[in-house]
């Protein structure tokens, strides 16, 4: 798993970052966008230190991509987000084809949950249709 810092093109990176600043507001970390080989960090709250382990993060969060195929004619539905939940804040993953993205928060309701995710969806909906 590379970083990629042109992998997103900058409006695709300022749609995301406008998204997940409505939905979330101050309690936006950080914003990541993958894909099954590459990922870019596309924001970074200025507080936050840029060493996380973000390849890492990324390997894991590909995953997703598997879920998506496995739950695919589930009986619960389509298959929409990931959240994970951490001592010092959450995780929201959606995917989307070969693209995802996902983002770091800060204390974070179920509903705002779900508007990021709703958000990202169509933003990545556009792209995988684009592509």
């Amino acid at each position: 798993m590379e970083a990629d810092p042109d992998l997103v093109a900058s409006d695709l990176s300022e749609s995301i970052r406008a998204a997940c600043r409505t939905a979330v507001g101050d309690n936006l970390r950080s914003i990541t966008y993958f894909t099954r080989s590459a990922f870019q960090q596309v924001y970074l709250r200025s507080d936050l230190d840029s060493d996380a382990d973000l390849a890492g993060f990324v390997q894991h969060e590909t995953d997703d991509f598997q879920a998506t195929d496995a739950y695919r004619g589930s009986e619960l539905g389509e298959y929409q987000y990931t959240i994970r939940a951490f001592e010092n804040g959450y995780m929201t993953i959606v995917t989307r084809g070969e693209h995802g993205v996902f983002v770091t928060t800060d204390g974070i309701t179920e509903r705002t949950s779900e508007e990021v995710a709703s958000a990202l969806r169509e933003i990545l909906v556009e792209r995988v249709e684009a592509v």
